[in-house]
């Protein structure tokens, strides 16, 4: 307020002098505004750059932090800082660029103040009827509203870049809620769903948010109560696509069926909780060893050991200061890669669902884990259905069917061995990718697995011819 009245004060007294420097007042408002508009449209770009390019510093400081004692041990430390070194160059480059787009800025508002002052003292020279007094006045008050003006370019222009982190908290604030928590009414599932754990997807895509292109297309396959599925495709397939389908994690269109119920129908937590996932990164939390294992405290402790055990881990939990009540570092730092997916996989059996989605668990742990985990989820999980996004291909050859998706689309659907035997099949082409010696050995597993599988067929169905069973 007490700017607009000393800048109209200032106006009058000009105009009262001259009244004719009213037009290149208006010339250098219209030149203020027009550089101003130029410049918060070019720094809040700028700003937004310097912004993104700041936040991998800190994500680079914090995880070095995180995993300096494996750093020093591998004797990586210059790799690390020169990756720290590129990411801090990237946003110092961006954060001069800001300085420089201001300076410019300023110089142009001096360029165009000192034309004006130029412009008002010769129309004063030029009046030969102006008071001395007057026009000196009028000078003096020239110049304090030049400096009003470029006061208040500059700080309605630094405004301006300041909200671009206003920006990315008002997108947050106005991203579309999710769906409700909580089902209502006929739609709330009973107490035992899912029973058996059958899916059936019935032409159905996916997308990330409503404007964005489908990542899976059309997809119509139905999985049985107790299967075991290995998803596989390369990088950016839509493996994990299906995960986010089935925890309607992004915008579903068709129908998924679970045990006959249309999740899209379910409130979150009554689809969610009913799902168990062991992601690729497996995610621990600061607390204790209990806490991370049964966060909401349903079970004993002797379930509690029992999970540990099933998993190899009971000893090294029992080696902790205060067992069960042991503290467990944020991220489960304190816990090798290795122990950290067996957490999650014993969390997985207290949780006793129905439906087991491995997504690409295995990727970033030792073979002899490998082989545990595997062996602990045919053991623990042998009634439910399992659905495995492979990184290797040896983790899904035995499956009892496997879903080959490429581009968003499923490619093929079948038992590994049925798919090995069609010549331009989608999945032989990935195992003919391998080395001859381990696409012989993924064949053999996949072999081995049919012929299980038909006995078991034949076996289960005694009264029934062999010849026909097969």
């Amino acid at each position: 307020m007490q700017f607009f009245v000393e800048f109209s004060a200032i106006i009058v007294l000009v105009a009262i002098v001259n009244y004719w420097l009213l037009f290149p007042t208006l010339v250098m408002a219209i030149v203020f505004y027009f550089l101003r508009h130029v410049y918060t449209n070019t720094a809040r770009s700028i700003k937004r750059v310097e912004a993104s390019t700041r936040s991998p510093i800190f994500s680079h400081a914090n995880a070095s932090f995180q995993g300096l004692s494996t750093i020093r041990a591998f004797g990586v430390e210059k790799i690390l800082a020169d990756e720290f070194d590129k990411h801090q160059d990237l946003n110092t480059s961006a954060w001069y660029l800001f300085l420089a787009t201001t300076r410019a800025f300023a110089q142009w508002l001096e360029l165009v103040c000192v034309l004006y002052i130029a412009v008002v003292t010769l129309s004063f020279l030029t009046v030969e009827s102006s008071m001395s007094g007057n026009v000196g006045l009028a000078i003096t008050q020239v110049f304090n509203l030049i400096f009003m003006c470029q006061w208040g370019m500059r700080q309605t222009a630094e405004l301006e870049n300041q909200m671009t982190s206003v920006e990315r908290v008002v997108e947050y604030a106005e991203v579309d809620p999710e769906p409700a928590l909580v089902s209502i009414g006929k739609h709330k599932p009973p107490p035992e769903w899912p029973a058996s754990g059958a899916i059936r997807f019935e032409h159905f895509s996916l997308r990330y948010s409503s404007k964005a292109d489908a990542v899976l297309r059309d997809i119509n396959l139905s999985i049985r109560a107790g299967e075991k599925i290995g998803i596989v495709g390369r990088t950016g397939a839509g493996k994990s696509s299906i995960i986010q389908a089935l925890f309607r994690l992004a915008v579903n269109e068709g129908i998924i069926h679970i045990d006959g119920v249309d999740i899209g129908t379910l409130g979150l937590h009554d689809l969610r909780k009913r799902i168990s996932i062991i992601p690729q990164d497996p995610i621990l939390f600061s607390g204790t060893v209990r806490e991370n294992l049964d966060p909401f405290k349903q079970h004993q402790d002797d379930t509690l050991w029992k999970a540990l055990d099933s998993v190899e881990l009971k000893e090294a939990v029992k080696a902790m200061e205060g067992a069960l009540d042991g503290k467990m570092s944020d991220g489960g730092s304190n816990f090798s890669m290795g122990q950290r997916q067996l957490v999650c996989l014993a969390r997985a059996i207290l949780r006793n669902n129905r439906i087991l989605i491995l997504d690409e668990a295995t990727a970033n742990v030792d073979p002899e884990t490998d082989k545990l985990i595997q062996r602990t989820i045919r053991d623990q999980f042998q009634h439910c259905t399992v659905l495995t996004i492979a990184h290797r291909l040896h983790t899904v050859m035995d499956s009892d069917r496997v879903l080959v998706m490429d581009a968003g689309k499923a490619l093929e659907y079948g038992h590994p061995h049925e798919l090995l035997q069609r010549a331009d099949g989608a999945l032989k082409r990935l195992v003919n990718q391998t080395e001859s010696s381990t696409a012989q050995q993924l064949a053999s597993i996949a072999q081995d697995s049919y012929n299980n599988h038909r006995l078991r067929q034949v076996t289960s169905t005694p009264d029934q011819d062999p010849t026909n069973a097969a």
